[in-house]
């Protein structure tokens, strides 16, 4: 199998900037050389919460689905879902919004993107 290189954010819900707590909730990757840019992410409620008891959850799942949206190029992405895939990294990795924020820029090589997506879920999100 071909070792293709990757790049990924993590996604962090962010409720109080100026206190500078966060909690990881998803993660995008995206492959050049397979063709491949996907979000896996899961919100914790009762983690949220805790960080921020007024949190408006519902706002950062819909947050979530609209990044589903870009990386999968459907209607729920908007103007951004009709570029390219790389564009389309380019925009979800630039900050956009207070509340859920990517992180830095990371890389690695893999074999199976949907795979390596899935374990970097678990291990950095849980």
């Amino acid at each position: 199998m071909t070792r293709a290189a990757y790049q990924y954010v993590v996604l962090r819900c962010v409720p109080r900037p100026d206190r500078e707590e966060f909690i990881n909730v998803g993660v995008v990757l995206y492959c050049q050389a397979s063709d491949f840019l996907d979000v896996v992410w899961h919100c914790d409620e009762t983690r949220l919460r805790a960080l921020s008891p007024q949190l408006d959850v519902a706002a950062v799942c819909s947050a979530l689905a609209f990044v589903e949206g870009v990386c999968r190029g459907d209607a729920r992405g908007g103007a951004a879902a009709g570029q390219s895939l790389g564009q389309r990294f380019g925009f979800l990795k630039a900050p956009k919004s207070t509340v859920l924020q990517p992180g830095p820029v990371h890389g690695g090589v893999t074999t199976d993107p949907a795979r390596q997506l899935e374990h970097l879920l678990e291990r950095l999100v849980g």
